[in-house]
């Protein structure tokens, strides 16, 4: 089975929710977050035709809070 940061960043949520450590779980919780957008983005651009440099710039500006 492959080892993909989703179920390593879920793993660790997994961990850091027994040790009770309430910092420790939201940081688990932001990387699982980030490992699954990481992941549906990349789907999403490898089936997409190119982007332009202009939707690339929108998208970062989501990405970064400054929508």
């Amino acid at each position: 089975m492959s080892t993909t940061p989703v179920l390593i960043a879920r793993s660790k949520l997994g961990v850091a929710t027994r040790s009770g450590d309430i910092n420790a779980v939201r940081s688990a919780r932001r990387d699982l977050a980030a490992a699954n957008l990481e992941q549906y983005i990349e789907r999403v651009v490898s089936d997409a035709p190119p982007l332009t440099s202009d939707q690339r710039d929108r998208i970062a500006a989501l990405l970064g809070g400054g929508a």
